[in-house]
């Protein structure tokens, strides 16, 4: 598998669970806004262990859905 494919897979997948993280936390969801921030957060270390994304870049975003997951859970 070419590496321009296996990087476009890996960005797409984690856009598709950074909108999962997104839309629980709009619902309010905490436990779910939880369970699919940790699964996120795994893929953002992984694709930033490739150099598929900056590793800044990952622990930016990753910074920023965890105080929105930690705002939901505080009330």
């Amino acid at each position: 598998m070419e590496r321009r494919t296996r990087n476009r897979a890996t960005k797409s997948s984690i856009r598709t669970q950074l909108g999962k993280v997104r839309a629980a936390i709009a619902a309010g969801d905490a436990e779910a806004g939880r369970a699919e921030f940790q699964l996120v957060a795994k893929k953002l270390d992984k694709a930033a262990s490739t150099n598929v994304i900056h590793k800044n870049a990952a622990a930016r975003t990753k910074s920023r859905l965890s105080a929105a997951v930690k705002a939901i859970q505080a009330g």
